[in-house]
């Protein structure tokens, strides 16, 4: 698919005002090297105008989307506004088994006019673990964060996640912060796993005092369970579960709340949506969910059949569009 004029001044300004530097600004827009540095030349040379596209009548690109499909990324983008445009590629790949990418997705909704910035996300290294989990249930990150329910004062939610899936195991809203609140929160959480002592998981938390306190090593120390606290001064640590509590909070405090209740409400669905339903990319674009329960493997061998079966599709309709146009 082939960039605009005004497309190739933008991208151009992206790259020149960015702190990233060239080639690590490129890749994140997945623009290739070669072909940026030649708009950059011809823009050089002959300014804005040096950007128009050079049209071959004869040209017909093998790959080109076809318009129903577009028609159909439009009206799923304005289903559902809350999806990226990487969400909204796998959930159309999913539920239709007709391959499309994140960038030919993200293009589409640019020339709607539906993404007016560039789909850029900044991680540095340090946000990463240093050694990442393998497997479900090896470690499980909690941590406390708050809300305030207007006429009843400040709650404190718990939450229990897995580190390997990002799978919300347990959580709960509670009125204080200590030691028995975590404890209630980790026994939740290994009910529902059924995970006996010897296969109890290691736990992470930061050095808050409920999570320091001798009542909860006691607990921890009953049930099997390696507690292991981030350094001080290293919240990258605990980045996963962090990062989760703020993107909940990004869309529960878009509401009020006058009672406990609504609150837990809203929560409930959160997990429920963040759990089962939301693409997440650090894991390959599939749910917490699926990476839980171990059917992830699936699902990404099914998205690779239906990609080589759709560039199969297009290929063969790139030669019957020759052929026609030979006749």
């Amino acid at each position: 698919m082939r960039y605009s004029q005004s497309e190739k001044m933008e991208i151009i300004r992206i790259v020149e005002g960015s702190e990233l530097g060239v080639n690590r600004t490129l890749a994140e827009l997945k623009i290739n090297k070669s072909t940026f540095y030649n708009w950059y030349r011809r823009y050089q040379e002959e300014g804005f105008e040096g950007l128009k596209n050079q049209y071959n009548p004869e040209r017909v690109v093998w790959n080109r989307i076809p318009e129903q499909i577009q028609e159909d990324i439009l009206d799923l983008a304005l289903e559902q506004p809350e999806r990226s445009a990487r969400e909204l590629a796998c959930l159309y790949t999913d539920n239709k088994g007709y391959f499309i990418s994140e960038s030919s997705v993200y293009r589409i909704l640019k020339r709607a006019g539906l993404i007016t910035g560039p789909a850029m996300q900044v991680i540095s290294a340090s946000d990463r673990f240093k050694d990442p989990t393998v497997r479900v249930n090896q470690m499980w990150q909690t941590d406390f964060t708050y809300f305030r329910v207007i006429g009843w004062g400040w709650y404190y939610l718990s939450t229990i996640m897995d580190d390997y899936s990002r799978y919300i195991i347990a959580w709960e809203l509670c009125s204080s912060m200590k030691a028995s609140d975590a404890s209630r929160t980790l026994e939740m959480a290994l009910k529902r796993t059924g995970l006996t002592k010897d296969q109890a998981p290691k736990l992470l938390s930061d050095n808050g005092s409920c999570y320091i306190s001798h009542d909860l090593q006691a607990f921890v120390q009953s049930k099997g369970i390696k507690h292991v606290r981030g350094a001080p001064a290293h919240p990258q640590t605990q980045g996963k579960i962090e990062r989760y509590h703020r993107t909940m909070k990004n869309v529960i405090k878009l509401d009020n709340y006058y009672s406990p209740e609504h609150l837990k409400q809203a929560i409930d669905e959160f997990v429920h949506f963040y759990n089962s339903d939301r693409y997440h990319e650090s894991i390959g674009n599939v749910t917490p969910e699926d990476v839980f329960i171990g059917r992830h493997h699936r699902i990404l061998k099914r998205r690779e059949k239906i990609k080589q079966k759709t560039i199969q599709i297009r290929r063969k309709n790139h030669q019957k569009r020759k052929l026609k146009n030979s006749a």
